[in-house]
């Protein structure tokens, strides 16, 4: 099993209404891909701390190729065009449970 962290920083005057198209396209990803195996959990940052990153993802996965598949799948692809337009960075880390 796979664990998949992953956090956001957002462009700066990045809208509220962006935001929440996003948070909204990521709750409907479980229900369209198989592959995602347990967690599905995400939110904003809370602390807004000088190092904090704006928002985190983490989910698990079987293996690998669920990781793969999970990132080609097209309804991932559509929400990740969205946080793509919106962010400065993104950063990610996968590790076996």
């Amino acid at each position: 099993m796979l664990k998949r962290v992953v956090v956001f920083k957002f462009k700066k005057d990045v809208p509220e209404s962006e935001i929440a198209g996003i948070e909204k396209g990521l709750a409907g990803l479980p229900g369209v891909i198989p592959d995602i195996a347990g967690d599905f959990q995400f939110g904003r940052d809370v602390l807004r701390s000088e190092r904090s990153y704006d928002f985190g993802l983490v989910t698990e996965f079987e293996n690998i190729e669920a990781i793969e598949r999970y990132r080609s799948h097209p309804a991932h692809q559509e929400v990740l065009k969205k946080i793509l337009e919106h962010c400065d960075s993104i950063i990610t880390a996968d590790f076996e449970i």
